[in-house]
């Protein structure tokens, strides 16, 4: 907000300089963004938060500065009419008060030119364009009071009546910008008795627009509701200083003192002659509650004592009503402690409860008066979040293996969302900033592929990411884990050795994950619609299932603009299960083995449509007690192969912690396992 310093000197008595003005006010809540020379003044510009739309005008600065100084505020009064002749009523009607509290109007004739030097200078100096003397008054009145005005061509309006209405659907307007624009029945119009002639607090309408013949005018100045600017605002893409203050919260008794002021500026420049008196309509009158104020709780809160005088000094010099109140009204009645029954001036719409009270009492008494003191510290004992270990363990060993840590928006659009919804509906937002962002995410892949993806195409040939987030759906959220690897799974090296990264690696990390969360996988074919299958698998925990990995489809690839060729392994998994399904934090050492194990190995021949996994199950179910590993270690199919065959290779171990195993008992666990194979799975040993 900018003001000039002799504008606020009007209503202030502040001989300081503009910057020890705007130091003391940057520490009371008001900060100084700059200073600039206007002449012989000085252009002032505040930091005005959105909780605080009574400081856009020079009067509510200037009411902070006096409580500040504790200096008296004079503020401008406006003038006396007498009642209209029937030649100068005007009829209005408000027909949605739901979306308009109040609206006043007043008939003025005027002659419409230039505004003085003076006023022009003053609207110039904070950034509005003179354009004659009849706009520049409301302009002016805007600046003053923060009451944005508008004055309609009398002659241009329709029976010579306002109605306050719903536009009609398909309605259009051409507003002051020239620019025709469509409503819809949730905006609000100011119209005459056929056509809008304004939309309500956004912007005047370039049919009843003030020009130099005009001779008689309407201004008028509303209360509207600031939701409903907003969205209107929103809707047309057009934001002006009156749409900016009214979807902050106005003062719903200002229209009237904007009005009277607007009137008496007429007559100060010679512009014209009001007609007659305001024509106020104000349906439902609105007051505010009066809120008590404690007195222990001043100091309660601020952490530091402020006199009763001072209190009541500072909130009335605000603006607000100070009446003392009885013990029996403060919250505190069994201690006896009295307050006070305060009640904000209708400017202040922020102020809804004690603590904003005594927000107000803290800014003007000065935060710098608090008191020098140290914390107390209660040392109690640590307490551990298991999820936080989790998440911790997961970073570090994806870390320790050459990831680096991703963090993607979690809001997608929603073809992106698609693949990974496995038959739930998106959760959408409903008011996205784009459609690039119009639903949450399902899972955290379709963040990681387009960063792999934005690697890939500014250069980066190996690349290695993960991210740790929160996944939404229809059910509710889960915290997930999940990474992209695509490239080499070996550094370049003198000897010429490399190799591109395979199913097989991807699993190798998967299991080094369940490791260090202290649960063991098993794995199954996976059909997804975005891994391809036969390369892909899914992990389950005791049954539960937990995630998936393999290789991406080619086709989720294209879409996410991947370089053609590019094979990218993904793996997700649901840490909130893998958490779940982990032992308690307490462990059970075991001492190393002291006997010898044995190993032994079986190649079998079975349908290539059958998984590793489903072999290995059956191999463990059949084993007996002593067998501690099965790991597959061959995989064939080719010359001496039957076609729809292949043959499976695993290395198995036994191993007793009592004794010694002897070959003969190894075997008969071997003889067990092969009659299994052969049983179960119709297995030819080979």
């Amino acid at each position: 907000m900018k003001v000039l310093l002799s504008w606020i000197r009007e209503f202030v008595d502040v001989p300081e300089s503009a910057e020890d003005i705007g130091t003391l006010m940057s520490v009371r809540g008001l900060a100084l963004e700059g200073l600039e020379p206007h002449g012989d003044d000085i252009v002032m510009d505040f930091d005005v938060t959105a909780n605080r739309p009574d400081c856009l005008s020079v009067i509510g600065i200037a009411r902070e500065i006096a409580t500040a100084y504790n200096r008296p505020l004079n503020v401008p009064e406006g003038r006396d009419f007498s009642p209209a002749g029937s030649d100068h009523a005007i009829a209005i009607t408000i027909e949605a008060p739901e979306l308009c509290g109040r609206y006043a109007g007043a008939v003025a004739d005027v002659k419409v030119g230039p505004s003085p030097e003076w006023m022009q200078s003053r609207l110039t100096a904070c950034g509005i364009r003179p354009i004659s003397n009849i706009v520049d008054i409301t302009n002016y009145v805007l600046l003053e009071l923060g009451q944005p005005m508008h004055a309609f061509d009398l002659h241009q309006l329709g029976g010579r009546a306002i109605v306050v209405r719903r536009a009609k659907p398909g309605e259009s307007i051409k507003t002051l910008d020239g620019k025709l624009r469509t409503l819809t029945p949730d905006m609000l119009v100011i119209a005459d008795a056929s056509r809008a002639q304004a939309i309500g607090g956004v912007m005047g309408g370039a049919h009843s627009e003030v020009t130099t013949g005009t001779k008689r005018i309407v201004f008028e100045a509303a209360y509207f509701k600031p939701s409903s600017v907003r969205a209107t605002s929103k809707a047309l893409g057009l934001k002006t200083d009156a749409s900016t203050r009214f979807e902050r919260g106005m003062d719903v008794t200002a229209p009237a003192r904007a009005m009277a002021r607007a009137c008496q500026l007429l007559e100060q420049i010679g512009a014209g002659q009001a007609a007659g008196t305001i024509h106020d309509v104000y349906p439902a009158p609105q007051s505010a509650a009066p809120i008590v104020l404690e007195r222990t709780r001043v100091p309660g809160l601020l952490g530091m004592d402020v006199p009763d005088a001072n209190v009541e000094r500072i909130l009335r010099s605000l603006g607000f009503d100070v009446q003392s109140a009885s013990a029996e009204a403060s919250a505190d009645r069994s201690a006896g402690h009295a307050g006070w029954n305060i009640t904000a001036p209708a400017w202040r719409v922020d102020i809804k409860r004690q603590v904003d009270l005594i927000e107000e009492v803290g800014r003007h008494h000065g935060f710098e008066h608090l008191p020098s003191t140290f914390p107390g510290v209660q040392q109690a004992p640590a307490s551990s979040d298991p999820r936080i270990a989790r998440d911790r363990r997961v970073r570090t060993a994806l870390l320790g293996m050459g990831y680096s840590e991703a963090i993607t928006f979690a809001f997608i659009e929603a073809a992106a969302a698609e693949p990974f919804l496995g038959g739930d509906a998106p959760v959408a937002l409903a008011n996205p900033l784009s459609e690039k962002f119009a639903v949450m995410r399902p899972s955290l892949l379709p963040g990681l592929i387009d960063a792999v993806s934005h690697n890939r195409r500014h250069g980066r040939r190996d690349v290695q990411l993960f991210e740790i987030g929160t996944r939404f759906s229809p059910r509710g959220e889960t915290r997930g884990a999940g990474f992209a690897w695509t490239g080499l799974a070996t550094a370049d090296h003198w000897s010429g050795a490399r190799r591109e990264i395979d199913f097989f690696d991807v699993k190798g990390v998967v299991e080094q994950l369940a490791a260090v969360s202290l649960v063991s996988l098993t794995f199954g074919e996976a059909d997804v619609p975005y891994l391809v299958k036969g390369r892909a698998a899914t992990m389950t925990v005791n049954g539960q299932h937990i995630g998936v990995f393999g290789l991406l489809d080619s086709a989720v690839g294209d879409r996410r603009d991947l370089p053609s060729g590019d094979e990218v392994y993904v793996a997700e998994f649901n840490l909130d299960a893998l958490i779940a399904a982990a032992p308690a934090d307490t462990l059970r050492a075991t001492s190393l083995p002291r006997y010898p194990w044995v190993v032994r190995d079986v190649s079998i021949l079975v349908d290539d449509a059958l998984s590793a996994e489903a072999v290995r199950g059956t191999i463990r179910s059949a084993a007996p007690s002593t067998l501690i590993e099965v790991r597959e270690f061959d995989r064939y199919q080719g010359k001496g192969v039957p076609d729809g065959k292949v043959s499976l290779s695993f290395r198995l171990t036994f191993q007793s912690p009592e004794r010694t195993l002897n070959d003969e008992e190894v075997q008969v666990g071997m003889q067990h396992i092969i009659d299994a194979l052969t049983r179960d799975l119709q297995a030819i040993q080979r």
